[in-house]
């Protein structure tokens, strides 16, 4: 029995120190989680700055767009007001014709 006894309490202080050790080795990793999670919150800005820039585009975008739609709508007018002229100038009646002189 003191045999067993002894072997158990080698057994035990082994598995003492590899549990110490897994436990230090556990802490020293939480350098590398900060290192990681800053890596993600950089990349996160990154895509934040990517998607701010290209809402301003789109906003850009929009503002021309509306501006070329008035442009449109404004010659669209010029247009209906010269179709009726020319209108009018197609159904006149065609002047008398003329005496030669002489």
């Amino acid at each position: 029995m003191i045999q067993v006894k002894t072997g158990f309490l080698r057994l035990s202080a082994i598995g003492a120190a590899v549990l110490g050790g897994l436990s230090l080795s556990a802490c020293a990793s939480t350098d590398y989680v900060d290192h990681k999670i800053a890596e993600v919150n950089e990349h996160i800005t990154a895509v934040d700055a990517k998607a701010t820039a290209a809402d301003q585009k789109a906003d850009q975008a929009l503002s021309a767009a509306q501006a070329a739609q008035a442009a449109a709508a404004q010659a669209n007018q010029r247009i209906d007001s010269l179709t009726a002229t020319v209108n009018s100038l197609q159904t006149a009646p065609p002047p008398p014709p003329r005496r030669p002189r002489g």
